[in-house]
């Protein structure tokens, strides 16, 4: 997606979610590309949405808390706000180009998702607000474009409902997003074991889109096999709006990103053998067989003749038993590890 394959054997994709977050701010949305980018995203992502798409009751309110205050205001007038027009759209992704990082938003309806093709975007999502917007879906699909299809507030039949209109519709670049729809989300509703289990129902890959606070449900996520995570990105958690309490700023987005390379990096490999690293350690930490006192020549070894020390470059403990009633041919030093060259054949 955006020009990667995602799978196993790949790295996470790793997306800064602005939304909203520019404020309706032109300037601020450039700055948070930069920033995003700089802190390691591969991707970006802002949201194109028309209000009117989704809203037409002007008396509905949202609360939320900003800059210490709880707030309760329009939804109609805060999603106004901080609508992107189209030229807005093709500024911004013009910047993500110049950047070498992918630009992905999420439509509203059929017109927004038009604006995302004109531009050649190559990577389109759809929110968990409208995984029932199954039009919408089946148009995403047609598009050929890589989808991100978020599972947020979902029941596994409305999941299967949506894969199927995308998949009916002819699309096969079908990316889960396991999502809690809860901001933050409290550690008690993360439940990060849904990411093998999306992938197990659907045969798709899975990622994670974070709203917690912090980085380690991310970096949990892609322990389980999240080949994509989303978090919120913010130029500072202290500026007014919805979003900006608990997204990450660029320092802690730059955690997010060590945190996962970390976690794929020690993920490693499933094959149980030791490592390159351990087989040094193999040498200097196992026990040898060893003499607990001088020996003579022609003395019969007995099981208080061994005990089992470092380094374990003799023999190993588990054949001590073959050792008992040998003969040993010449004179050994208490301390001596065992080799078969010390013994007369039975």
């Amino acid at each position: 997606m955006g020009g990667r394959r995602l799978g196993d054997d790949t790295p996470c994709f790793i997306a800064a979610e602005i939304g909203i977050n520019h404020n309706g701010d032109m300037k601020i949305a450039h700055q948070a590309i930069d920033a995003a980018v700089d802190a390691g995203a591969d991707g970006v992502k802002f949201q194109n949405y028309v209000t009117e798409d989704f809203l037409s009751d002007k008396s509905l309110t949202y609360r939320y808390i900003s800059q210490g205050r709880e707030i309760v205001e329009s939804q109609y007038e805060m999603f106004k706000r901080c609508e992107l027009s189209s030229m807005q759209l093709a500024e911004l992704k013009a910047h993500c180009d110049e950047r070498g990082v992918t630009f992905f938003s999420t439509p509203t309806g059929i017109s927004s998702l038009r604006d995302l093709l004109e531009l050649g975007v190559s990577l389109i999502k759809n929110g968990s607000d409208f995984l029932t917007h199954l039009d919408l879906i089946r148009e995403m699909a047609r598009s050929e474009v890589p989808t991100v299809l978020s599972t947020g507030m979902a029941t596994v039949a409305e999941i299967d409902d949506a894969v199927g209109a995308y998949r009916s519709a002819g699309g096969d670049a079908l990316l889960l997003l396991h999502c809690t729809s809860s901001y933050p989300t409290p550690p008690e509703d993360i439940n990060l074991r849904r990411v093998p289990t999306l992938s197990q129902l659907f045969g798709l890959p899975v990622g994670f889109s974070d709203h917690t606070e912090g980085t380690v449900a991310a970096a949990g996520a892609v322990a389980l096999g999240a080949c994509f995570v989303e978090k919120h990105f913010t130029l500072n958690k202290h500026m007014p709006g919805p979003d900006h309490r608990f997204s990450t700023d660029p320092e802690e987005f730059g955690f997010l990103v060590r945190d996962i390379r970390n976690i794929e990096s020690a993920l490693g490999s499933s094959i149980v053998a030791p490592t390159k690293a351990e087989m040094m350690s193999r040498h200097d930490f196992r026990l040898s067989c060893t003499a607990s006192r001088a020996m003579r020549l022609g003395e019969i070894v007995e099981r208080n003749s061994m005990v089992f020390h470092r380094p374990g470059s003799g023999i190993p403990p588990k054949l001590s038993e073959a050792l008992v009633g040998l003969t040993v041919k010449r004179d050994v030093p208490a301390g001596h590890r065992f080799s078969w060259e010390d013994f007369h054949e039975r």
